[in-house]
């Protein structure tokens, strides 16, 4: 595999990862709306349900094919598309923070 089609696929998944953020993110700013104020038993037994299940999705977008070839013995396309992947994470992270430091609302 070249190092084109691995940092291809490491901006793929960073992208899916950041998706399924971005839903995970709405679904949080409108729980209130779907749900009402209601706090029950099983508010913090769906968050935790949340999390486990979000770390579990964001996991296999991230380690999910560097492991298979990793297990594969492609070794170094495994731990490339990792990287390629955590970088890509890294610069979609930046960009979302620069976004929130331009739109931040003026004091005054």
């Amino acid at each position: 595999m070249t190092n084109k089609k691995i940092i291809g696929i490491g901006l793929i998944n960073a992208l899916g990862t950041a998706l399924y953020v971005c839903v995970i993110a709405l679904f949080f700013r409108n729980a209130s709306k779907i749900f009402g104020k209601t706090d029950t038993f099983f508010t913090p037994v769906a968050m935790l349900l949340l999390l486990v299940l979000s770390a579990t999705i964001t996991s296999s977008l991230v380690l999910g094919r560097p492991i298979l070839l990793y297990m594969e013995n492609h070794k170094s396309e495994a731990i490339k598309m990792f990287f390629s992947t955590v970088g890509w994470l890294f610069a979609i992270t930046l960009v979302v923070f620069l976004i929130m430091i331009i739109n931040r609302p003026s004091v005054g």
